[in-house]
């Protein structure tokens, strides 16, 4: 099978390191009352920790499921240095939610890969979520904590493309 691969369009140092030190987050809006408060407490975190605001950019889309297509954009611009992604996937008692997950996971694996641009996940599927209070709570506060650790991870993936001195 013949394919046409387009090169990474992203903006490299001499060392072959991302050269910005931008961060996209792409969130999903489907749940949108859970799925904020990880963008909320990603942005909160990469600025309490030295990022300037004017920095992080968030974008969102609809669904989970376009997640991949939007941060492959992103990543491809050369504005950002790592590019992350949130969203929650329900189990709706059909298994779609297994096929989802793993195409949304898989397409933002091959966005890394392609464009050499380190995307990071806090995509989550909870295993029977149920729409009430006591799941919304916690999940509101367990994606509290999913932001923050992605902006860890953010901070980590950018620092260990820091070029090394001599």
């Amino acid at each position: 099978m013949n394919q046409i691969v387009t090169p990474p369009t992203t903006a490299f140092t001499a060392t072959g390191r991302p050269a910005s030190r931008r961060v996209a987050i792409v969130q999903a809006l489907w749940h949108r009352d859970v799925v904020d408060r990880a963008v909320e407490s990603f942005v909160e975190r990469l600025v309490e920790t030295g990022t300037p605001r004017e920095d992080v950019d968030v974008f969102a889309v609809p669904g989970v499921f376009e997640i991949p297509l939007r941060v492959q954009e992103l990543a491809r611009t050369g504005r950002y240095g790592a590019v992350a992604a949130t969203g929650l996937i329900v189990d709706g008692g059909i298994y779609r939610h297994e096929f989802v997950s793993t195409a949304v996971i898989d397409g933002l694996m091959r966005v890394q890969l392609d464009t050499g641009v380190p995307v990071l996940t806090a995509v989550l599927t909870p295993i029977r979520y149920h729409e009430h209070d006591e799941h919304r709570g916690f999940f509101r506060e367990h994606f509290v904590v999913k932001g923050r650790e992605l902006a860890d991870a953010a901070r980590a993936v950018l620092a260990s493309t820091e070029p090394v001195a001599a």
